[in-house]
């Protein structure tokens, strides 16, 4: 999904969006977009430097890192993004990165890819070890028994051999 960016006549300008899930996909199943992404943002112009600031909503599927079940994660997140010409940003390889460009994406050919906007938004506000609940208790590490479902009848005795010597003065 493209912003075409010609088509902004004023210095302000509101513009809202749906994103399909199929238009989020991403490589490498970090999440899944279950939703459709649901888009608000006014553009500021100033020149050729674009302002995107809004908002984005969606529900992602995620896959829990301990029980390893996918859950759903509701997302809103707001963002406050600059874009420069992509000509700006090219040429010698040996040039000085300016201040202004450290905070800055890049649009070519007068667009803005909306679709990666949203996806790099999503990658922000994942979780690092995304869980269920907080109480997630995972699976068993020795027979794979889910522990949010069932019990098992493992035990777990396991003597460090390190303290092996320290048993004997008892």
């Amino acid at each position: 999904m493209l912003l075409e960016l010609s088509h902004i006549r004023r210095a302000e300008e509101h513009v809202e969006r749906i994103v399909s899930p199929s238009e989020l996909e991403v490589e490498d199943n970090a999440y899944r977009a279950v939703e459709p992404a649901q888009l608000a943002f006014g553009v500021q112009k100033e020149k050729d430097v674009f302002r995107l600031t809004g908002s984005v909503r969606s529900t992602l599927g995620l896959t829990c890192s301990r029980c390893l079940e996918p859950f759903r994660f509701p997302v809103e997140v707001s963002f406050d993004q600059r874009y420069l010409p992509q000509a700006d940003a090219s040429g010698d390889v040996d040039r000085e990165v300016e201040t202004v460009e450290l905070d800055a994406s890049f649009y070519r050919d007068e667009q803005i890819d909306l679709g990666e906007l949203v996806r790099e938004q999503f990658y922000l506000v994942l979780p690092m070890k995304p869980l269920c609940t907080d109480a997630c208790r995972g699976l068993c590490s020795q027979c794979g028994t889910n522990l949010n479902i069932s019990t098992c009848g493992c035990t777990f005795t396991w003597d460090d051999p390190r303290l092996a010597p320290l048993k004997r003065f008892r």
